[in-house]
């Protein structure tokens, strides 16, 4: 298994688990990103993660409808996983949005980001906590960094929140990412 495909099976595991806690209303919750409710979160994720590979030439097939969320995750994934099995296509270059680089570079500094910060929007739609690891800690402090002023761009994170002096690393990780946990509000 190469190094993404491995980095996507460690992330999708938690936000599978994440996913497949919420029950019936939990989807229509708010989520921490304004004007998107659970479900909307959900859709985004496979939504750009479609995007990108169909961008790159990927045969998708039909779009898995987000009224079943948790089988529309389950059956994105497993598309997801057999896409990021093939050594070369993982390897092939492109021209990406911060220069030349891979599908895979590309996938892992963005796409995988993007599970672990919307792990936490989707849980905290439905009163869920999430625990990061610190190696998920670095993953996210990582991808926020590099994108630089891009991070705040429309559509990617809201403006930074400030967290007191004290806050845990999660707290001031999300933060930085427009989220406000218990730890960030003081």
């Amino acid at each position: 298994m190469n190094t993404t495909a491995l980095r996507h099976a460690e992330a999708d595991k938690p936000l599978t688990d994440v996913i497949s806690s919420l029950r019936g209303t939990d989807w229509d919750a708010q989520s921490p990103c304004e004007g998107w409710a659970a479900r909307d979160v959900l859709a985004h994720v496979i939504d750009t993660q479609r995007d990108f590979f169909a961008g790159r030439g990927v045969e998708m097939g039909e779009r898995p409808e987000t009224d079943r969320p948790v089988e529309a995750w389950r059956t994105h994934t497993a598309r997801i996983a057999e896409i990021l099995a093939d050594d070369s296509f993982v390897s092939t270059t492109y021209d990406g949005y911060f220069g030349p680089t891979t599908v895979g570079a590309t996938f892992e500094q963005f796409y995988l980001w993007d599970m672990l910060v919307h792990r936490w929007d989707i849980a905290r739609s439905a009163g869920v906590d999430v625990t990061f690891s610190d190696a998920e800690l670095d993953r996210m402090e990582a991808g926020a960094d590099s994108f630089g002023d891009a991070l705040y761009m429309d559509g990617v994170c809201a403006p930074a929140v400030p967290v007191p002096e004290d806050a845990d690393r999660t707290a001031r990780i999300l933060a930085k990412m427009g989220r406000r946990t218990a730890a960030s509000i003081g």
